[in-house]
């Protein structure tokens, strides 16, 4: 895609500069600049509510006006300014250290290179509402490479790498780039094009599947917002990076910066048949994560916050509207891949399950509203610890339920559905910024009645909720099986050569032993006197096998090098939720979509 027009007045260019040492070179060329010109590096990037200071990655940042270097003046950890001579160009110079394989900074080695714009892009103040461009430049280490980017293309070769524009500062860092000898391949969806690229896959990754995939989940979402409208991307890119072991996304305009596991991919020798189409876990996992990061699309990029109309890249920007944005994604993420046919009902009911009982294992729900946990997702939920569970809840999963409850709700009331109320928002607020007040109003025009009592107690309190009462008004039964050890015991643990406590949760009979995060279960008494018995502990399944039917037991376990008896009184077993589908009739709205 090409576009002209007057030349933009910041301009940068990128290179590899060291493969090995892992450093982005950047050049950054400011046509017309103030006579004392400040500069910043953001401290966080949309979507990911953590400052994580990217300016640590920054290093021997130089200014010059013709031949003559200018002095730069730190202002603070991710500022500077540097007098300048207005009327002639100013260029500045540095490296950015890249090595971290996640979707929210930058990445260089000898096989691929990334970067998010918020990790390489200085911002020039008072020029951030200028148009910008970039360059992307080859060389002889890298000319296998290609280029992916949603940003808007100027000038580039036939492997993507030259010259690409941006309207603004925002546009600019809102458009990642994924560089390497990747795999691509390309579908159309509601009449836009879109592109999908797959970094570290191997080689029995089945892409035509993935691309059929991946196409009729778009299908799918430009029909729930738009009908046989077009939407407003005028492009997509997804950009995935498959690697041993991890599992994310972030969201874009119009892309997605994804990471998964390598064995999660789509495989030739493991295709469905006509007998059996249902994806693996690890594959469903995907599906869901490319459904959630696309419908990011409309729910979060252009229907967001009001608090973030404008981005203020040099702090914390806080809202307490993520259990919708975020927690309604969550719900419509795995429902519309069984819109689309991707998952049956019951591989989505099983879904489903592990959310409401994510939920109710969490002790935190009882203490933190959803719309506490999305303002303070910048000090609890990025910054996770031994105690998380125990003092917040999830915006994604609660938010999800939320979602739920009030879809089943608007739908066993008769008047409308869930579904109708997020069109109707994004008519109301023409894909642009809205309030938890935008979507009260909704709710009462289309259920014909005020649903602030239920905003009240399900999203600003700590009330529980109506999740299986509304499903079972909907044809879905629901069981109760018994739980796993660590549930029955109020325990998460890591499993390997050794057992260690990663979290005691409050109220259980771990904590009342006298548990602690970090603790090291070595063994188990059992009895006294003659029939006195001491075992080694492995794994949580070892309680059930040497405890009996004992009711208590002494744990041995080891805390900073030091062995402590704790008496275990063991708890009745708990239970666990199971969903399956019991009368498809009552279902099959809300599962399909279809009246």
């Amino acid at each position: 895609m090409s576009t002209t027009g007057t030349p933009p007045g910041v301009h940068f260019r990128v290179e590899a500069a060291d493969l090995h040492a892992h450093l982005f070179g950047v050049t950054l060329t400011i046509d017309a600049p103030a006579a004392v010109q400040q500069l910043a590096l953001p401290v966080w990037i949309p979507g990911s509510y953590l400052v994580r200071e990217f300016s640590k990655n920054l290093q021997q940042l130089q200014a010059h006006q013709g031949k003559r270097q200018l002095a730069l003046r730190q202002l603070d950890k991710h500022r500077w300014e540097v007098a300048a001579q207005p009327g002639q160009p100013l260029v500045l110079r540095y490296q950015v250290y890249a090595l971290d394989n996640s979707v929210r900074t930058a990445w260089l080695d000898a096989e691929r290179g990334f970067f998010n714009g918020t990790s390489l892009f200085l911002s020039v103040q008072g020029q951030e509402h200028c148009a910008h461009s970039v360059e992307i430049v080859s060389s002889a280490a890298i000319a296998h490479w290609s280029v992916a980017t949603g940003a808007l293309a100027q000038r580039v070769d036939k492997r993507g790498f030259g010259n690409y524009v941006a309207a603004n500062y925002d546009e600019l860092v809102d458009c990642p780039v994924e560089m390497g000898a990747f795999w691509s391949g390309t579908f159309q969806a509601g009449g836009v094009a879109h592109r999908f690229v797959v970094a570290g896959a191997a080689p029995s990754f089945d892409g035509a599947r993935l691309l059929a995939d991946t196409q009729k989940i778009c299908q799918t979402q430009i029909r729930f917002w738009h009908g046989n409208k077009k939407p407003p991307q005028r492009d997509y890119v997804f950009m995935l990076n498959a690697v041993d072991d991890s599992y994310g996304g972030l969201e874009h305009r119009n892309s997605t910066a994804l990471i998964c596991k390598r064995a999660d991919l789509p495989q030739q020798s493991v295709a469905p048949t006509a007998t059996s189409a249902k994806p693996n876990e690890g594959y469903t996992r995907l599906l869901g994560l490319i459904s959630h990061e696309y419908f990011h699309t409309w729910n979060v990029k252009r229907l967001r916050p009001l608090e973030l109309a404008q981005y203020d890249y040099t702090r914390e920007n806080y809202t307490e509207l993520l259990w919708f944005f975020e927690g309604f994604t969550s719900y419509y993420d795995d429902l519309l891949l069984r819109r689309c046919q991707r998952i049956d009902d019951a591989t989505y009911l099983t879904l489903l399950a592990k959310t409401i009982n994510q939920v109710e294992q969490t002790p935190g729900r009882k203490l933190q509203s959803v719309a506490q946990a999305s303002f303070d997702a910048w000090v609890k939920y990025y910054r996770q610890d031994e105690n998380t569970p125990n003092a917040t809840v999830s915006y994604y999963t609660k938010g999800a339920l939320v979602a739920l409850c009030l879809d089943l709700t608007l739908r066993h009331e008769g008047h409308t559905t869930l579904d109708a109320v997020m069109v109707a928002l994004w008519q109301r607020c023409q894909g642009g910024p809205m309030a938890q007040d935008d979507l009260a109003q909704v709710l009462q025009q289309l259920g014909h009645r005020s649903y602030t009592g239920e905003l009240a107690r399900w999203v600003h309190g700590t009330a529980e909720l109506p999740t299986l009462a509304l499903l079972q008004r909907h044809g879905i039964e629901v069981h109760h099986e018994p739980g796993p050890v660590a549930e029955r015991l109020g325990l998460r643990v890591k499993e390997g050569s050794s057992l260690k406590m990663s979290h005691v949760l409050r109220g259980g009979a771990a904590e009342q032993a006298g548990f602690s995060s970090g603790d090291e279960w070595l063994g188990l008494h059992v009895g006294r006197g003659t029939d006195a018995q001491a075992w080694r502990m492995r794994t949580l399944d070892d309680l059930a096998l040497y405890a009996g039917k004992a009711k208590k037991v002494v744990a041995l376990v080891a805390r900073d090098q030091r062995l402590l008896n704790l008496p275990l009184t063991l708890p009745a077993p708990t239970h666990t939720l199971r969903l399956t589908l019991k009368n498809a009739e009552r279902a099959r709205p809300w599962l399909t979509g279809q009246s």
